[in-house]
């Protein structure tokens, strides 16, 4: 799997931070983020459950940026496969 780098939350060290990642062969998107509190799991539990496999994160607002390159990105890749 090859993952291109998109960028890492503007507003912390650069270390152990909210990070995205387009795949480079499937085009999803891949994010590093907080994990959610056990409030807001239990807000997104509401539309269903969460399976093992998977987890509730928290991106900060300031990455849309960083996002928006990376669904573009993922998007124009998708498109070619």
């Amino acid at each position: 799997m090859a993952l291109l780098f998109f960028g890492k939350d503007p507003n912390t060290n650069g270390d152990d931070c909210p990070t995205v990642w387009v795949d480079g062969e499937t085009a999803d998107l891949v994010f590093q983020g907080w994990k959610a509190d056990g409030e807001t799991e239990d807000e997104c539990r509401t539309v269903g459950h969460i399976p093992d496999t998977e987890a509730v994160i928290r991106i900060p607002a300031r990455m849309v940026p960083l996002i928006r390159k990376a669904c573009d990105e993922a998007e124009q890749r998708s498109a070619v496969q």
